[in-house]
């Protein structure tokens, strides 16, 4: 199967066609406009949406007043179930076999070439041509298109900043780092002053490890890969590429984060970060809330803020475009009525909440020039401004988590069980294996 290769390249389409097009500020008015349903024609149909994680207060709201939108929208009732995190996989794996499935389901924009290619997706390309579905930027559909048609409908986006202790900061008069040498030279001043068990910017090499050496090396000019023609070509070995591994690995080997957690994530170091033992690390303003509760309150929002993560030349790193999009389950037993289900999420009242309730950047552009005006947001829009995404293959998943392509080369530069080009020769030929797999 031939995966589109449209790159999301940059949201600064995004905030451009805001600049040629919009006052700046959100428009309204009329948001199920595009809508085409009435009543009448669905009165006393229902379908079941599938929400990921657990839900929180806001979420829960948002849910239930988008049902009862949809319900004076169509007449149709919609049943929504909250699938918890590690289920999720499970509960897909189960429906696209055959089982009990939803009509609509949210789902991880990296996920969608997976399950589109198990046939578990239904087209919705024509939901993003007209109305205001046709404002959101076209490079923003990247692992959503697949052999010309369009899978998902971006429902939120998700990139990510280094969240830092501002307290620490402020304390030890250090200045928000501008360059990648800053970012070291603060780290090693934190370790000084909080002790050797602290890591100064914490270094992820679990399951999401490459959000941090996605953005080193392709603020060098590195790609994991390239599609030429059927066939996925491996650039681990091009000097750019190479330049930000040595800067991701050269985190731990610089001392500004221990040896001895080379296998930590996102949640792993969270946590570590919430019992005062980080200074930075990469994440995502979603991070907050649970830090506030795992400190028990010792951390409030003063003490904590966000920067964009600096590249090792200068300016600063583009970030994984990751989100969250909304899709019609290619089971669903009126594919109709679900896609009027996603046209409503996606209608920019709609989809502008859920991004902003949910903590997420929206993807209507005036709503995301908006934000950008905020300072706590600030970080995340420049961010967002120059995000990419992962190979839009099916198989990532297994190169990326499964078999830790990525991860163990690092582990073997960093335990000087093999030089950078000899790990990167290694895991070239692994990732092309991985992604070329019929």
């Amino acid at each position: 199967m031939r995966i589109a290769t449209i790159t999301v390249t940059t949201a600064a389409l995004a905030l451009g066609l805001a600049a040629c097009g919009s006052s700046g500020e959100p428009d309204t008015s009329n948001p199920q406009a595009s809508t085409a349903a009435s009543g009448p024609k669905y009165a006393g149909q229902s379908l079941t949406v599938w929400r990921l994680g657990d839900p929180n207060e806001p979420a829960q709201k948002y849910m239930d007043d988008l049902v009862a939108a949809f319900k004076t929208q169509t007449g149709a009732d919609a049943k929504v179930e909250w699938i918890p995190w590690p289920q999720v996989n499970d509960k897909f794996t189960a429906a696209a076999a055959g089982g009990e499935g939803p009509d609509v389901t949210e789902i991880g924009n990296d996920q969608v070439p997976l399950w589109q290619s198990q046939d578990a997706l239904a087209p919705v390309t024509a939901v993003t041509t007209s109305g205001e579905h046709a404002q959101i930027p076209k490079n923003l559909f990247g692992l959503e298109t697949i052999d010309g048609e369009i899978y998902a409908m971006p429902w939120g986006a998700g990139t990510r900043a280094v969240m830092y202790r501002k307290d620490w900061f402020e304390d030890l008069k250090i200045e928000v780092p501008k360059t990648w040498d800053e970012v070291l030279a603060a780290a090693k001043k934190i370790q000084a002053e909080k002790g050797k068990d602290v890591d100064g910017f914490a270094f992820n090499g679990g399951s999401d490890a490459n959000h941090l050496l996605g953005a080193l090396a392709w603020s060098e000019g590195g790609e994991y890969a390239v599609k030429e023609g059927d066939k996925w070509v491996g650039k681990l070995t091009d000097p750019a590429f190479k330049t930000g591994f040595e800067t991701y690995t050269g985190i731990v080997t610089s001392g500004a984060s221990s040896k001895s957690r080379l296998t930590q994530n996102t949640t792993d170091i969270r946590t570590r970060f919430s019992n005062g033992k980080v200074g930075m690390y990469l994440t995502a303003s979603w991070d907050i809330a649970t830090i506030k509760e795992e400190s028990k309150g010792k951390l409030k929002d003063d003490a904590m803020a966000f920067f964009p993560l600096p590249a090792k030349a200068g300016g600063e790193t583009p970030a994984f475009f990751g989100g969250n999009d909304i899709a019609v389950w290619n089971d669903a037993e009126n594919k109709e009525l679900a896609t009027e289900f996603v046209k409503l999420a996606t209608s920019k009242k709609w989809a502008d909440r859920y991004a902003l309730d949910g903590g997420l950047l929206p993807v209507y552009p005036d709503t995301l020039m908006e934000l950008a005006k905020d300072p706590a947001q600030a970080p995340f829009a420049a961010a967002f401004a120059k995000a990419k995404a992962f190979p839009a293959d099916p198989q990532w998943t297994e190169a990326n988590e499964t078999k830790a392509v990525l991860q163990n080369a690092a582990r073997s530069v960093i335990e000087s069980k093999a030089t950078a080009d000899e790990a990167l020769a290694k895991a070239n030929k692994e990732l092309e294996d991985i992604l070329n797999q019929s």
